[in-house]
């Protein structure tokens, strides 16, 4: 069922694989200025330059346990984060690596309005998720 999808949308795990990218992009390179590849087995932008770059690996079809077992350590990795947090640090700009890697229209923000993304995109992916996940459920 994780891999079925509904009305043409993003399956569950192509949804939990979108929310390895947004960890990556959003989190790491936005409020941690990470420059580390992002996880292969992430998705991202369908089009354009981000395809497939940094790291990431559109051919791959990992299993869903895997991709379970990523999204499982990011969200231990952000509630770690967020343990140490202060709303000083949540106010500087975010600290985006002066590269021309993914998101490119996230400079000059905050670390709160790049955190503010990682937690809508969670938020609204699993929303869709979980509707979707209904439906096909009920057949």
């Amino acid at each position: 069922i994780e891999n079925r999808t509904v009305n043409d949308e993003w399956s569950a795990a192509q949804t939990l694989r979108h929310l390895v990218f947004v960890h990556d992009s959003w989190f790491r390179r936005c409020c941690r200025g990470s420059t580390a590849l992002f996880t292969p087995l992430g998705v991202g932008p369908e089009s354009g330059p981000y395809r497939g770059t940094h790291g990431v690996d559109p051919s791959l079809d990992p299993p869903f346990d895997e991709v379970v077992t990523v999204r499982a350590a990011q969200t231990a990795e952000l509630e770690a984060w967020l343990d140490g947090i202060t709303p000083a640090r949540l106010a500087v700009p975010a600290p985006v690596p002066d590269d021309d890697v993914w998101p490119p229209y996230a400079r000059g923000r905050s670390v709160l309005q790049c955190l503010r993304t990682v937690l809508t995109e969670t938020f609204e992916h699993h929303r869709y998720c979980v509707r979707d996940l209904d439906l096909l459920a009920a057949g």
